[in-house]
């Protein structure tokens, strides 16, 4: 049985796009998903730039509206807005467990091109590590308890 996970954020462009990316690269038997309630356009090539200097290619995610995914059941869903600054969405659909783990908007961050990139790298640093952490807590103990 393969989990479902849906992690959102405000606007599915850097966030939740990296967090999806490092599940999947974790498990490819996972079922990941990521969503925003205000989609960007496209996911930002800074998140996009900063994955691939660790191997994971988000380049062809699409952000996509959380509107789309209520009639999924998820087994969880994870928002990783900052409490501090933003809103976090708020899922109305089915789902077994709900986690939050609030990470700075790298979107938002000011200076020169190298202190953003600085900015990038720390927060994806910041996201693998709590996502392997709920991958080797959460998930690994779920196959464990089923198996």
């Amino acid at each position: 049985m393969s989990l479902k996970i849906l992690i959102l954020c405000t606007g599915n462009s850097c966030r939740s796009q990296m967090a999806q990316g490092f599940l999947q690269s974790f498990d490819h038997l996972l079922t990941v998903r990521s969503a925003g309630t205000n989609p960007a356009g496209a996911v930002h090539p800074l998140a996009v730039k900063t994955m691939l200097e660790v191997g994971i290619d988000i380049s062809q995610n699409v952000p996509a509206l959380v509107d789309d995914f209520l009639d999924n059941e998820w087994d969880y869903v994870i928002t990783v807005c900052d409490n501090a600054r933003e809103s976090c969405p708020l899922f109305t659909g089915k789902v077994k467990h709900r986690l939050h783990m609030g990470f700075e908007d790298p979107a938002q961050a000011h200076g020169t091109s190298d202190q953003v990139e600085a900015v990038f790298r720390k927060v994806r640093d910041q996201i693998k590590e709590e996502f392997f952490n709920f991958y080797k807590e959460k998930v690994l103990k779920s196959a464990m308890d089923c198996g």
